[in-house]
């Protein structure tokens, strides 16, 4: 498991916050620049390193970009441009072209003032939590700016012109090669994100009619009322073209939400159990086990265990899944919101490969979304978010602390209550599952009431 507490600037999915303001500054971009570079370094000159850059659409990409890879260059590392590509598709990149590392300029699902930036090994997995912390230290020591190289040994900085046609022809190959999507109809929302080129000619070239929302990117509209935190959209555009599936991604397109040809939402919960039960048919689910975080549905385990299969759990964050699968011999897992991790085929949650697994699904199976989404029955769930002014531990919070005794005495073994802090914004967040829907609602309210009263934002 992952220890935020040791780390200032990394939170559970890279750095975040708003663009231009400490950290997501060009200063600051600069010298995390230097520090990465660095550690690759770390003593050896028999080579060249190499580290892969990619962004979203949001218009602070050049900025930071252009930071980071000034910074990376500066410490005699060379740097590879993709420009505008998924999140997964950095990943494969880096791997693919071998490089020494991958970084991400984005704040996936989140406005387009915020930014980020997200780490991947040369594996094309994301970086453990000491090696994020060993980072931080480095860019706080004096002696940083010291082990610049000067002359020939300074970095250079050059484009990859056909990274968005790798990656393209890599999603394609994920899919059964004795299938096409010849006759279906898919409504697709990019969230006028990372995924805006590459998203629907995926779809097309495998034969699909793709209706295209949210595909047109100005630096200002990514995420903005579309895309998997708006599934609504993307429903209103299945109803009205009779598509027989809708398929919204995130900014940087490393999850992904589900709407069924009845304009119904299915999300992360609803996906893993689908594909893992056909993977559990066809005897490819390692284990017999799904990787999912706390924040996964309790009828995720019940679907499972009707058929022999099992959910292990890990903390919240796509990183942790990845960990413990990687740890546990696990071969798919994934987190409610859509982060879907099939490591079968690539290193990282992937919103296009989880779509070409459920469309593979259907196909095979013969059946419509709603249908296989069916083996999923939810128990009644209620999550709040609330925006906070600090951080403060729980249990230093009397009032808090007992609502949520009250609670889990209330439950007892019939459900469960989770209180945590975003690892990615200044906000907690409450989660009650339990068999009354009536019942959790005012268990959640009082402990969004107690937790607003010590340091909520009035």
């Amino acid at each position: 498991m992952g220890n935020n507490k040791e780390r200032n600037l990394f939170g559970t999915d890279g750095v975040r916050g708003t663009a231009n303001v400490k950290p997501l500054t060009p200063e600051t971009m600069v010298r995390l620049g230097k520090a990465i570079a660095a550690i690759l370094k770390d003593g050896t000159v028999t080579r060249r390193h190499r580290i892969v850059i990619g962004k979203d659409t949001r218009l602070s990409g050049y900025m930071l970009e252009q930071a980071m890879a000034s910074g990376i260059c500066s410490m005699g590392v060379d740097v590879l441009l993709v420009g505008p590509l998924p999140t997964p598709g950095i990943a494969f990149i880096t791997s693919g072209m071998r490089a020494d590392m991958g970084v991400v300029i984005s704040a996936s699902h989140n406005p387009f003032q915020d930014n980020g930036i997200k780490i991947f090994s040369r594996e094309g997995f994301k970086l453990p939590d000491e090696q994020e912390k060993r980072i931080e230290d480095l860019m706080e020591h004096e002696g940083l700016d010291l082990m610049c190289p000067t002359a020939e040994r300074i970095g250079k900085a050059f484009r990859v012109d056909d990274a968005r046609g790798r990656y393209i022809q890599f999603l394609k190959g994920t899919f059964p090669s004795d299938m096409t999507l010849d006759g279906m109809h898919i409504a697709l929302d990019c969230a006028n994100g990372a995924a805006y080129a590459t998203a629907p000619p995926v779809l097309e070239e495998l034969g699909a009619k793709v209706y295209p929302i949210a595909a047109e990117p100005d630096g200002q509209n990514i995420n903005l009322n579309c895309g998997s935190l708006h599934p609504d959209v993307v429903a209103a555009e299945v109803k009205r073209s009779k598509a027989d599936i809708g398929i919204a991604l995130d900014g940087d397109a490393d999850r992904v939400v589900f709407v069924d040809e009845r304009g119904n939402v299915v999300d992360g919960d609803g996906i893993m159990a689908v594909c893992a039960m056909d993977m559990l048919v066809s005897e490819r689910l390692k284990q017999r086990t799904v990787v999912a975080t706390v924040m996964s549905n309790i009828g995720l385990d019940r679907a499972l265990e009707r058929v022999g299969g099992k959910v292990v759990r890990t903390q919240v964050g796509d990183r942790y899944v990845v960990e413990k699968m990687r740890a546990g011999g696990y071969n798919f897992g994934g987190e409610q919101s859509g982060h879907l991790i099939y490591l079968d085929h690539t290193t990282t949650g992937d919103g296009m490969i989880g779509a070409l697994q459920i469309l593979a699904v259907m196909l095979k199976t013969r059946k419509p979304l709603s249908e296989l989404a069916a083996i999923l029955e939810k128990c009644p769930q209620c999550q709040k978010n609330i925006p906070v002014r600090e951080k403060k531990p729980f249990e230093q919070m009397p009032e808090v602390t007992k609502a949520i005794q009250h609670a889990e005495q209330t439950l007892g073994n019939k459900g469960r209550v989770l209180v945590r802090y975003s690892g990615t914004e200044l906000k907690a967040r409450v989660l009650v599952e339990g068999p009354d829907k009536k019942l959790i609602e005012e268990i959640t309210n009082l402990i969004v009431d107690a937790i607003q009263k010590d340091i909520g934002i009035q």
